[in-house]
């Protein structure tokens, strides 16, 4: 839970995720969209999947026993180096250095590494750097004390050089230049799709659709929908969408909402309407699964945090308001 998110935000997560799955066995038996709903919310999913699948193998190959060494254990599902060396040390106390954001960041610093810390090339370095350091007898207790520092004291822009504990052998603090680094490869800007959703109601219930098991938010539920393509209207995408995703004819009520959301390497913007079901029988082109839900079913499946974002709304519309195929679409969202 830890990779690519904040102490901070895990802490709940982490809570639930135990409270549910309290050992191996429970975690590997356990429905994935069980696995998924617990984690939702928290992001990167292919996390959630992964560490299912391994629970699985541990269980079925390994008889619940989690492998020590780094070969065997860098096989199982989702476990790369930064999983591999914090697992095996912190846990077995191995010694692998553990190079994440943070250390990265201390290591800038105290050694004035001029190597960018974005580039994929960097990764070995830094490694070895932290290798260097490495306490062989408390290999988990110095990776921890790393990451640490660099989370609290060693932060980005504002660093609390007069607490740091190695401050004295700080390259970068003895020049003064510690705001220099790390350096950081500069990022293009990042690409921004214009998302068209609708919530089909028919008979007061609305069609959602889950995602393929791999990919991007694999296994999650959501409303149809998808790009606006260059120079088209966000409800003629949506009814386009709608047709080709799941082979339905629906017409637009009303705009429901205008979600921003922002994943790791693009931002969307996402219109979503409410529709009316025409005609048609559900036939899915991309989406593996579907239901037909009242809206107070909307808790019981996992959904993209992008989706959370207008439930609220959602709910406090009636049927009579929303999917009755009386509400009008405003000019201004016919025009947007």
């Amino acid at each position: 839970m830890l990779q690519q998110t904040q102490v901070i935000t895990v802490v709940p997560y982490y809570h639930r995720f135990l409270q549910r799955f309290g050992d191996i066995e429970s975690l590997a038996r356990a429905n994935s969209q069980e696995v998924l709903k617990v984690w939702e919310g928290l992001g990167y999913y292919a996390r959630a999947r992964n560490l299912h699948r391994a629970a699985s193998i541990v269980l079925k190959e390994r008889r619940g026993v989690i492998p020590d060494r780094w070969q065997e254990f860098r096989k199982l599902p989702g476990v790369g180096d930064y999983i591999a060396a914090a697992v095996l040390s912190l846990a077995f106390e191995k010694p692998f250095p553990v190079v994440d954001g943070n250390v990265k960041r201390v290591l800038a610093r105290l050694l004035v590494m001029k190597n960018p810390v974005n580039k994929s090339s960097s990764a070995k370095i830094f490694r070895e750097a932290a290798g260097t350091l490495l306490d062989q007898r408390k290999p988990g207790t110095f990776n921890q004390a790393m990451m640490e520092l660099g989370a609290i004291v060693c932060k980005p822009q504002q660093p609390l050089c007069n607490i740091c504990p190695v401050s004295k052998i700080c390259r970068a603090d003895q020049s003064g230049k510690v705001l220099n680094y790390p350096i950081k490869l500069k990022k293009p800007p990042t690409p921004q799709y214009r998302i068209a959703v609708g919530v089909v109601f028919k008979n007061g219930r609305v069609l959602i659709t889950r995602r393929k098991p791999s990919g991007l938010l694999g296994g999650l539920w959501e409303f149809p929908g998808g790009k606006i393509d260059k120079g088209e209207q966000p409800v003629s995408a949506c009814i386009r969408e709608i047709k080709e995703e799941v082979n339905l004819a629906i017409k637009v009520d009303s705009r429901l909402s205008r979600v921003k959301h922002a994943y790791t390497h693009f931002k969307i913007v996402m219109d979503v309407f409410c529709c009316s079901y025409v005609s048609g029988r559900v036939a899915l082109n991309g989406p593996v699964d579907h239901r037909w839900i009242n809206l107070q079913q909307l808790d019981d499946y996992p959904f993209p945090k992008a989706n959370h974002k207008f439930f609220d709304e959602l709910k406090q519309w009636s049927y009579k308001e929303c999917g009755s195929g009386n509400a009008k679409v405003g000019k201004k969202a016919r025009a947007e």
